[in-house]
C-alpha cells in the first residue's frame, strides 16, 4: 500500500532552529506558492553520550495549515539536546498530494557559527533544507 503512494519530492519547505530573546525555537518555514495543509512534525532527539545510548521522548504536531511565504513554531529546544541527532518528520498536504520528509540537525551542529539571519523570522537561525 504504501508503495503506492506517490512521495513527491519536498521544495521550499524548510525547519529553522532560531536563537531568540527566550531561547531556541523550532519554527517550520513555507517558501512554497501554495498553502501546506494538515502538516504533521514528529520530533525525536537520539545519539550516544560516552558509549551510552541516549533517546528522548517522541513528540506530535499538528498545525492545519500553513500559508504561503508564512511560518509555524513548532516548539521550543533546550540546549542540553545539542549533542543528540535531532530529527524533525514533516509530513504535509499541497492539493491533495502527500509529501514528506526527515530533516536531521547531527550532533553539535546546533551552535552559534552556524547561525544566519532568517527573513521571516528576523531573528538568527540555523535553516535546515
Amino acid at each position: 500500500m504504501k508503495k503506492d503512494i506517490d512521495f513527491s519530492p519536498v521544495k521550499d519547505v524548510h525547519v529553522v532552529i532560531g536563537k531568540g530573546d527566550e531561547g531556541w525555537k523550532v519554527f517550520l518555514i513555507n517558501r512554497n506558492h501554495a498553502k501546506l495543509e494538515n502538516v504533521m512534525v514528529t520530533s525525536r532527539g537520539y545519539g550516544e553520550t560516552k558509549m551510552e545510548k541516549q533517546k528522548t521522548s517522541t513528540l506530535r504536531h499538528m498545525i492545519p495549515y500553513i500559508d504561503s511565504g508564512e511560518y509555524a513554531l513548532i516548539e521550543p529546544i533546550d540546549e542540553s539536546v545539542f549533542h543528540l541527532n535531532n530529527e524533525y518528520w514533516v509530513s504535509y498536504f499541497i492539493n491533495g498530494q502527500v509529501y514528506d520528509k526527515k530533516f536531521i540537525f547531527v550532533p553539535d551542529s546546533i551552535v552559534e557559527e552556524n547561525l544566519t539571519f532568517i527573513e521571516e523570522l528576523q531573528m538568527s537561525g540555523i535553516l535546515h533544507d
